[in-house]
């Protein structure tokens, strides 16, 4: 990486582009040539003459193809570049680094709740679910019944959420988008930071809590429990019962403690959202240090957005652990491709206007910054969108890139803490995991500063390293494990986010 007159950033020898660290104008001379027209900050200028067809390189990859003849000193963007879609000769399991594991009686500690399977919360909540939209007002009126008042006597209780959806009925109850619902509300169900559950459907819904139950071998509990509007004999009488159910839970769920475990049951979810030029440069590799850590120690950090990682996919099948964990990615990608074809879309419909205004100007682009957020380990295994997870480590999920929707997905695997990076600045929570964010450049921290937890654009403004920021990520998601509130906790989002990706049509 050079850094010429505090201007550009040249991020690999190869490249053919650099990124502005400032607003340079006409005339201001960079790496050794002028600009030749205005570059925003975070943008590109060419660093050479790039032939109309020839292959635009940043991070010593492409891409872009110029769509004209680039002059040297020239901004390179959305009007001189066009998207092509990816053409790898894939390799698997070529580049795998081994982590140097840490001993089990020396790996980090937080304070987290210990459930009876095994698992550990980083929350004590109590959860109402829906099996379809029909319910939500019924979810929505139960919880709200649970106010700070009433559970103030239950300090150990960090609240009662619902998590309500759009969904659930006029929909095939069999495919891709069903099984991926009832992933969803399977995950959540036995999700750590939920210590009791009541699911709640209306009672006709394609989406029948029976199929979920059967499905999975569940049964009820003290702590889970079901109802149906129409079983129950509608919407007031539900509502009664549920806060009935709730009450009973209350005192139980409030004697669970914080104890000493190993960050080994840390699940860490890997997102980015807003994502600008420097999500690339700085957050994005810091959180991939952090993920390391979490690795080393023993932990999971999953990572997913699987059209965010589409022209950097190959450089993940390279880190498979074996040649059939990259051929499940490799399968993952395929479906996509067909999956926006057939609804008449383009992957590189992404990145989104707020990203090229950052200066972004491909998902080729994006993709080769997003992936960094996966730091260096073997990639264990790939996982279907909402999939529970069977092996620890570094693990992709596959999933959209509309960040309410991973995420969900993500929680669902089991992540009990999310981290979020974002450039233009995204205020996102989603319960019932805390969510901590990551900003790319100093500007927009200042300005955000209520809503961001870290900043990343010390590297560029303060000269820290990437190694600097991934440790203060890491401690940070070890004390928020812990208890400490982040920022979008403070803020009292995550009510909302609760978004499970709807896959086929709605009849």
């Amino acid at each position: 990486m050079t850094n010429v007159e505090n201007l550009t950033v040249k991020l690999n020898e190869n490249d053919n582009v650099a990124t502005a660290l400032r607003k340079i104008n006409a005339g201001e001379t960079t790496q050794n040539l002028k600009s030749k027209n205005f570059i925003p900050k975070g943008h590109k200028i060419a660093l050479k003459k790039i032939i109309k067809g020839e292959k635009i390189i940043k991070y010593d990859q492409l891409i872009g193809i110029a769509s004209k003849d680039i002059l040297p000193g020239e901004h390179v963007h959305v009007e001189n570049t066009n998207f092509q879609s990816t053409d790898h000769d894939y390799e698997f399991s070529t580049s795998i680094k081994l982590p140097n594991m840490i001993e089990p009686e020396k790996r980090a500690t937080f304070r987290g709740y210990k459930r009876k399977n095994g698992k550990v919360g980083t929350r004590n909540y109590i959860g109402i679910l829906t099996s379809v939209n029909c319910s939500a007002t019924a979810a929505k009126n139960i919880a709200e019944a649970f106010n700070k008042e009433k559970l103030s006597k239950y300090p150990n209780i960090d609240g009662v959420v619902s998590f309500t959806h759009g969904t659930g009925c006029g929909m095939a109850d069999s495919g891709d988008g069903f099984d991926a619902l009832q992933r969803v509300l399977l995950g959540y169900i036995q999700h750590p930071n939920l210590a009791g559950i009541l699911l709640i459907g209306l009672g006709c819904e394609a989406n029948q809590i029976k199929f979920l139950m059967d499905a999975f071998n569940l049964n009820e509990n003290p702590f889970f429990k079901t109802m149906t509007l129409q079983d129950m004999g509608g919407l007031r009488n539900t509502i009664k019962a549920g806060i009935k159910c709730i009450d009973e839970m209350l005192p139980e769920v409030n004697t669970i403690e914080r104890t000493d475990q190993s960050v080994e049951h840390l699940s860490v979810a890997l997102q980015c959202g807003g994502s600008d030029a420097w999500s690339g440069i700085t957050s994005n590799p810091s959180l991939g240090h952090a993920a390391d850590l979490i690795v080393k120690n023993g932990g999971t950090a999953i990572l997913a957005e699987t059209p965010e990682i589409y022209g950097a996919e190959h450089m993940l099948t390279r880190r498979a652990i074996s040649p059939e964990v990259g051929k499940k990615l490799v399968d993952r990608i395929l479906w996509w491709e067909d999956y926006v074809t057939r609804n008449k879309g383009s992957l590189n419909n992404n990145p989104s206007p707020g990203n090229k205004a950052g200066g972004l100007t491909t998902i080729l682009e994006k993709s080769l910054g997003a992936a960094a957020k996966g730091g260096t380990t073997p990639l264990n295994d790939v996982l279907l969108y909402a999939q529970q997870t069977e092996k620890k480590g570094f693990l992709f999920m596959d999933s959209p890139g509309y960040d309410p929707a991973s995420v969900t997905g993500q929680i669902a695997s089991g992540c009990n803490v999310v981290t979020f990076t974002t450039g233009r600045g995204s205020c996102f929570g989603s319960k019932p995991s805390p969510s901590i964010k990551i900003a790319t450049n100093t500007e927009m921290y200042n300005n955000m500063v209520e809503d961001m937890d870290v900043n990343a654009g010390k590297i560029i403004s303060d000269n820290k390293t990437i190694e600097d920021v991934g440790q203060e990520i890491f401690d940070l998601i070890v004390r928020v494990a812990s208890g400490e509130k982040s920022k979008s906790e403070t803020q009292g989002l995550g009510d909302l986010e609760f978004v499970p990706w709807q896959i086929g049509a709605t009849m």
